[in-house]
């Protein structure tokens, strides 16, 4: 695993010095209300590869498409939503425009998002225009009216939305603009904005207890919460740890199942006495094998488990299907699906209710 540029750019803005809070462990939650949308592919036919990323290309297949964006719960943590949008034609660059525009704070959009989850970006931002470069799959995004607007701790979060919104669409990195120029900073707490913004800036970020900074490397976990009306959804977080000679998918799963640093406002999908037997990646699917005692063969393992444990390894590796084995043997979800042949990312997650 090798350390990325995002670590620079978190030095940067400061945001390496925060409280380490005590690690948490919790039981798998028996109760998923907010079922993530069922494994499967799509077959894309725009100009922008939808895959690995959370979020299917949208070639106007009808008049009501899903879309993901990001936004912030309750709690702080930026997570991905999933909603209904009208898209016509010119599917892909409209639906990153239309995601940026539900983004905006009290914009047209604001009765259409769930309770307990809020747009990032600054009230009265004009979104000008997208453009996707059809080789580089760079977007382009020219922003107006008060985009610079906001407090200088909001930075990060509108950046992360930003880029993890339109990277879920399949675009490879992401450039700024403001009012017709280019921006080589962000306005308030200067995040830098000198190279292309990619997922490699990372999400809800945090740092293991003990992590040397200087000899760290992040993976993307995603855990899962809860709104106010027990509607279970998935948050990804990047926890920044020692590095490590082990392989990514491999690092990212003992960091799941240690679970979240913040027990109080995430709750872990594995327990703490799950071990790692094998884990092996060929070509775009990795096989996954657990250990634990304490299943009984023949029953259901929580869907909450699995969909995040697929979530977790494809974020980490690129790697587009997951295939799941526990105690060696195969295993299936309380939805009745099988994880003994390669499951698909899902496209869209976390379709709360409105």
């Amino acid at each position: 695993m090798t350390q990325t540029k995002w670590i620079r750019r978190a030095a940067i803005c400061g945001v390496l010095v925060f409280p380490i809070l005590a690690t948490g462990c919790g039981l798998i939650s028996q109760d998923t209300k907010g079922e993530i949308d069922p494994p499967q592919q799509t077959e894309s036919t725009g100009s922008v590869d939808g895959t690995n990323t959370g979020q299917a290309v949208l070639p106007g297949q009808d008049d009501d498409s899903n879309l993901t964006v990001y936004l912030e719960d309750r709690n702080g943590y930026l997570a991905p939503v999933s909603l209904k949008a009208a898209l016509t034609e010119n599917a892909v660059e409209e639906a990153g425009k239309k995601a940026l525009e539900i983004m905006v704070d009290g914009g047209s959009f604001a009765n259409q998002l769930p309770e307990d989850f809020r747009a990032v970006l600054p009230k009265g931002t004009e979104v000008k225009s997208l453009t996707i470069d059809p080789k580089s799959q760079l977007a382009t995004v020219e922003f107006g009216g008060t985009f610079s607007d906001y407090p200088a701790t909001d930075e990060r979060t509108i950046v992360e939305a930003i880029t993890w919104t339109l990277t879920a669409m399949g675009a490879k990195g992401v450039e700024l603009w403001y009012d017709g120029a280019k921006l080589p900073e962000m306005p308030q707490d200067g995040f830098p904005l000198d190279e292309p913004l990619t997922r490699s800036v990372g999400i809800n970020l945090e740092a293991a207890d003990g992590v040397n900074y200087l000899n760290s490397t992040p993976v993307t976990l995603y855990f899962s919460s809860q709104t106010s009306n027990d509607e279970q959804y998935y948050v990804p977080v990047t926890r920044l740890i020692n590095r490590t000679d082990e392989s990514a998918a491999k690092a990212a799963l003992e960091q799941l199942i240690t679970g979240p640093l913040n027990a109080k406002n995430l709750t872990a999908v594995l327990t703490n006495d799950v071990e790692v037997t094998s884990i092996d990646q060929k070509d775009d699917t990795v096989t996954v094998d657990l250990k634990d005692q304490a299943f009984e063969q023949g029953l259901p393992a929580p869907a909450e488990m699995l969909e995040a444990i697929v979530l977790s390894v494809t974020e980490n590796t690129g790697a587009s299907k997951v295939q799941i084995t526990l105690n060696g043997q195969a295993v299936t979800d309380e939805n009745n699906v099988s994880y003994s042949e390669p499951v698909s990312r899902p496209h869209h997650v976390n379709a709360i209710k409105s």
